[in-house]
């Protein structure tokens, strides 16, 4: 099971569909905030994927909860956009609060920071800003066993290929 995660696209359209068009595989599309219309966006326009969503704290008016939990192919995956848990200090409440949710996985944004870790059994994924130069996205793998591998892509790397 591939599943793709973005976050703070802010109205950036382009990258996201370079991101979409690089994991047309992904069953299951997650959006860790700020990014409205780009998250009414893919619901309308892939319907036949799962689509994960939360609000970040620049999505002024959105419907979309501040957290969500998924079980996807057998895992636990707690989502936010960090701002509640002020990812941007330290990445400390947010592993307590995945931890509490007895999350596999935690995805995050908010700092446009494209990093993943691995901590006690639990993989947390920071997708970065999928925005303008520099824009990465992240990609989870989950193998039949129910291994997990995650993975940082930055979007001009694409433009190369």
């Amino acid at each position: 099971m591939r599943i793709l995660v973005l976050s703070d696209t802010h109205g950036d359209f382009y990258s996201m569909m370079k991101a979409i068009d690089a994991t047309a595989d992904a069953e299951v599309i997650i959006h860790c905030g700020d990014g409205r219309e780009q998250i009414e966006t893919l619901i309308e326009k892939f319907p036949e994927k799962q689509i994960i969503a939360v609000r970040g704290n620049c999505d002024w008016g959105s419907r979309f909860p501040d957290v969500q939990t998924a079980e996807v192919a057998g895992k636990t995956i707690f989502v936010t956009h960090g701002n509640l848990y002020q990812v941007k200090f330290s990445p400390y409440q947010l592993i307590c609060a995945g931890r509490e949710n007895h999350a596999d996985i935690v995805c995050f944004g908010h700092t446009h920071c494209a990093m993943t870790d691995y901590e006690d059994g639990m993989y947390i994924l920071n997708p970065g800003s999928c925005h303008g130069y520099g824009a990465t996205f992240g990609v989870i793998d989950i193998t039949p066993k129910g291994e997990i591998v995650t993975n940082i892509v930055k979007v001009d790397d694409l433009l190369t290929r």
